[in-house]
C-alpha cells in the first residue's frame, strides 16, 4: 500500500532508500544481538534515519547510528555480552548503552516516557509503547523509526512527510515540548538551518518567543554547542534572522551585530566550496573587539583554543587586503600567524564592497597564506649577549630591533648580514 504524498505530489518512502550504514556488518551485529532476545523489539531512530529520508548520505565517514529498543538497559547489556559485543553504560541513568562491534559504536536506548521535567532534564520511566516514546521526542522528523530491513515506522503520522518536505515541527504542543527542555528552542532553529525548507513553523516560532526566559536555565556549554552546530549549516542565515526577530538571538548572543557580514561569508563559502567553519562564522557575527570576544568565549565556556582564536581574529590590527604582494603577505602572516591571518582575510573578504570583482585576488591570497611556514629568527639571546649587550631587558630590546629589520629584509637567511645588523644596533644604542 502506498504511503501519503509529500508537497510535490510524489509518494513518500515506506522503506529507507539505500543507506551505507544500514549495510554495515557491525551495525547488523548489534541489531541481531538485540532482536535475539525473547519478545525484544529494536528499531533505528533519529538522525541516521532522518538524513537518509532527506537524501543526505555520509560519503566521507560513518554517521552516528541510534537504536531504540523495548529491552531495558540490563537486558541490553546481557544481550550484547552474549553476542560477544562490548556494552558501555554511557548513559545508563537515561536508558542508554553504547554497543561496540569491531570498534563501531551504536547507541542503544530503551523506550521511555517522561514523568517529570524541569526545563533542563527529565525523570523517565521505561516503556514498551513506541507511540509514547515518539511523543516525548522534540521534533516530528526525529520521531521516525526503521526496522532492521529498512521498513519505516512513523507512529506520529507526519514525521516522514516533514523530513521529506523540510518542515521542522515540534511533536505535539510546542509549549509543552519546550517546557520539558528549554534547549529545544535552540534545537528548533538549528534543525531548520540544517533541514528546513520554506517558512518556519509559526506555532513553533511563537512558542519559542514565549519561552525566551527559560534559556537562562541552560548551561553555557549546551548553548555554545547548539550555536556552533547551527553555524555549521550550509546556510544558517534564515534561521538566524528568525532568531533575531523572535528575540532568541539577543538572549543567547547579544553581541551579534553583523548578520550581513556573516551572510556574505556564507555566500563566499558556497561559491568556493569551502567547508563551513562555525567559529569563523561566530567571529563574523561579532564586532572587532578582542576583549569582548574573550569575554563572550569565557561566558560560553568555549575551549582555550577557541577563545584564543576568536580573540585573535577580532583583535588583529594588521591591514589585510586582496592585492597584497608576496612580501606583504609574509610580513602579515609572520606577525599574526598564518591561521589567524587566514581568519582575518576571510572576514575582510566578506567586508569587501567589490568582493565579486576581487574574487580571483582573494582566492589567490589564501593559498599564499596557508602554504607559507614562518621562519624562526636565526639569532639567539646568547648571540646578542656575546655582542656586548648586558643581561636584562636590553637583550630583548636589541633582539626586537634586529627582528624588525629582518622582517623588513623579507626574512633573509644571510647570517653575515644579520650579524652586521646586530653589531650596528649594539654600537648605536648600547655601547
Amino acid at each position: 500500500m502506498a504511503g501519503p504524498e509529500n508537497i510535490t505530489g510524489a509518494m513518500l518512502p515506506e522503506k529507507l532508500p539505500a543507506a551505507g550504514w544500514l549495510g554495515e556488518p557491525e551495525v547488523g551485529q548489534v541489531m541481531d544481538a538485540l532482536l535475539a532476545g525473547p519478545g525484544v523489539e529494536a528499531r533505528f531512530v533519529g538522525g541516521c534515519v532522518r538524513d537518509v529520508i532527506r537524501g543526505r548520505h555520509h560519503y566521507d565517514g560513518k554517521p552516528d547510528v541510534d537504536v531504540a529498543t523495548t529491552a531495558e538497559p540490563h537486558e541490553v547489556i546481557e544481550l550484547l555480552t552474549q553476542a560477544g559485543l562490548k556494552a558501555v553504560p554511557t548513559g545508563i541513568d537515561h536508558g542508554t548503552i553504547t554497543a561496540v562491534a569491531n570498534h563501531r559504536p551504536v547507541e542503544v536506548t530503551t523506550l521511555r516516557c517522561d514523568v517529570a521535567t524541569d526545563g533542563r532534564r527529565a525523570d523517565v520511566v521505561y516503556t514498551r509503547d513506541w507511540v509514547a516514546d515518539a511523543e516525548r521526542r522534540d521534533l516530528t522528523m526525529n520521531a521516525i523509526y526503521a526496522e532492521r530491513d529498512g521498513t519505516l515506522y512513523d507512529p506520529l503520522g507526519t514525521g516522514i512527510a516533514d523530513a521529506v518536505n523540510g518542515t521542522v515541527r515540534f511533536v505535539g504542543d510546542p509549549d509543552t515540548r519546550i517546557r520539558e527542555d528549554y534547549l529545544r528552542i535552540l534545537r528548533f532553529f538549528r534543525f531548520f538551518a540544517h533541514c528546513g525548507a520554506g517558512e518556519m513553523d509559526r506555532n513553533g516560532l511563537a512558542a519559542c518567543a514565549r519561552h525566551i526566559d527559560g534559556i537562562a536555565q541552560l548551561s553555557a556549554e549546551r548553548i555554545a554547542t547548539e550555536l556552533l552546530k547551527l553555524l555549521a549549516a550550509e546556510d544558517p542565515i534564515p534561521a538566524l534572522r528568525q532568531m533575531a526577530a523572535t528575540g532568541v538571538l539577543n538572549a543567547v548572543l547579544p553581541e551579534a551585530r553583523n548578520i550581513d557580514r556573516l551572510q556574505t561569508l556564507c555566500a563566499i563559502d558556497a561559491d568556493n566550496f569551502f567547508t563551513p567553519d562555525p567559529l569563523l562564522r561566530l567571529g563574523a557575527l561579532l564586532p572587532e573587539d578582542a576583549e569582548q570576544a574573550d569575554a563572550l568565549a569565557r561566558r560560553l565556556r568555549l575551549s582555550n583554543a577557541q577563545r584564543t582564536r576568536l580573540s585573535a581574529m577580532l583583535g588583529a590590527d594588521e591591514r589585510i587586503f586582496c592585492y597584497m604582494s608576496v612580501r606583504e603577505t609574509r610580513r602579515a602572516a609572520y606577525r599574526l600567524g598564518p591561521a589567524v591571518m587566514r581568519d582575518v582575510a576571510m572576514l575582510r573578504w566578506a567586508e569587501d564592497p567589490k568582493r565579486d570583482g576581487n574574487m580571483v585576488q582573494w582566492r589567490a591570497l589564501l593559498p599564499m597564506i596557508e602554504s607559507w611556514q614562518p621562519p624562526k629568527l636565526p639569532l639567539s639571546g646568547e648571540q646578542v649577549k656575546l655582542a656586548g649587550v648586558p643581561e636584562g631587558p636590553e637583550i630583548g630590546r636589541v633582539l626586537a630591533e634586529v627582528e624588525a629589520w629582518w622582517i623588513d629584509a623579507d626574512f633573509t637567511q644571510d647570517e653575515y648580514a644579520l650579524i652586521e645588523r646586530l653589531k650596528a644596533v649594539v654600537q648605536a644604542t648600547v655601547l
